[in-house]
């Protein structure tokens, strides 16, 4: 039938009893599938993630001022990944550097929610924020 037709026979679930087949024009069904792919990926949302870089002896005006830029990354809907980044002998302040990350953390509290709470991973100390899904009213 398929010869007939000048299309071909294809076989759509061989695990089936019996196998499905169906008679359509393979090349136009592949392009078809191929667009589906494509339509599905340029939909898929796409996670950006911000990075903000610390000092372990970070003053307050340089806090408030990457707070802003965070606030902003949220907004546009970016996760924001703030880090501390010990120099030389200022591993030593460790705790200074977790005590400003969860500052940070706290102050974002109304736009963010914490994803990872601060670790050390080498010579840098980790936060991860993601923005907190837009309240519906």
């Amino acid at each position: 039938m398929a010869q007939d037709q000048g299309l071909d026979l294809v076989e759509i679930s061989p695990s089936a009893d019996p196998p499905v087949c169906k008679i359509i024009d393979y090349s136009k069904f592949k392009y078809e599938q191929k667009k589906k792919q494509k339509e599905i990926k340029a939909k898929s949302q796409k996670t950006v993630v911000k990075e903000i870089r610390f000092g372990p002896n970070t003053d307050d005006h340089d806090f408030n001022f990457k707070l802003k830029h965070a606030q902003g990354f949220l907004k546009d809907g970016a996760k924001v990944k703030a880090y501390v980044h010990f120099v030389g002998r200022s591993i030593v302040f460790k705790e200074r550097g977790e005590m400003l990350l969860l500052r940070f953390a706290q102050a974002l509290e109304e736009e963010a929610k914490v994803e990872e709470m601060p670790k050390l991973m080498g010579k840098r100390m980790f936060l991860m924020l993601a923005p907190k899904p837009a309240k519906k009213s």
